[in-house]
């Protein structure tokens, strides 16, 4: 089952089970391991079939908005190569890599550069430094990314060059994801397993680059879908750049 169709029945069984959810990884959630029970399993396999038009619905938006962040995107990269998807694609894959290693090693002062100000500080003072404090250490390690794709796409032209426009992508990766007892080594949350991971980050440009402002669960994803539907068309927005086409 994918880990989309996993994360929808997911949610529909946390409202059951009543669950709360430790933080750890970056964006403060940590990979749940509530279903890797054998009856855990078996659970999530009958709400799949239950929710199964539920599910289809939402699959259906995502890729619309998916379509419509793509092709916004190309229409934007006659203007500047920042909104050249593969461009894009890779600056995305480069942060999560940078953001992942520096959560591991618990000192995010590497990827300041990678952040906007305001969330490396909420990352680095309302995380890591919390957790340290309270004697937790989060064990954060990525395999492989097997999915990117953009959700939302927004133009905005505060300044020039394109300043504050944002962009929105579902990555999914296989990576290990707990946390644990600084001094027991004890897990508190998590598992060792590894599980594949859904995370929505929002991306912001600033002075001609492309940095994480947001970083959050799955859940976020319908939500940035059904956005599309109140942006502007991309050519109205276009029309007030500072610049032509190059």
């Amino acid at each position: 089952m994918s880990k989309k169709l996993s994360f929808l029945a997911l949610t529909t069984a946390a409202i059951f089970l009543i669950a709360d959810p430790a933080l750890a990884g970056p964006g403060g959630k940590i990979a749940s391991a509530a279903f890797e029970t054998v009856w855990g399993k078996i659970i999530l396999a009958v709400l799949f079939v239950v929710f199964m038009p539920l599910i289809v619905s939402v699959l259906w938006r995502e890729k619309v908005a998916e379509r419509r962040a793509r092709k916004d995107l190309r229409f934007m990269s006659t203007y500047s190569p920042n909104f050249e998807w593969l461009r894009v694609q890779g600056r995305a894959v480069e942060c999560f890599y940078r953001v992942h290693s520096g959560w591991g090693t618990e000192d995010l002062s590497d990827t300041s550069g990678w952040m906007t100000d305001w969330y490396w500080q909420n990352q680095q003072l309302a995380h890591l430094d919390r957790w340290q404090k309270a004697g937790l250490q989060n064990i954060c390690n990525v395999k492989k990314i097997t999915n990117i794709k953009p959700l939302l796409f927004v133009h905005r032209n505060q300044g020039a060059e394109h300043e504050d426009s944002m962009v929105v992508i579902s990555i999914s990766a296989t990576m290990q994801d707990y946390l644990q007892d600084r001094r027991t080594g004890k897990i508190v949350e998590g598992s060792k397993r590894y599980k594949d991971v859904e995370t929505v980050w929002s991306f912001t440009l600033e002075d001609g680059q492309w940095k994480v402002a947001a970083i959050e669960e799955s859940s976020m994803s319908l939500a940035y879908a059904k956005l599309v539907k109140e942006l502007p068309d991309i050519e109205t927005t276009a029309s007030m750049s500072p610049r032509a086409r190059r």
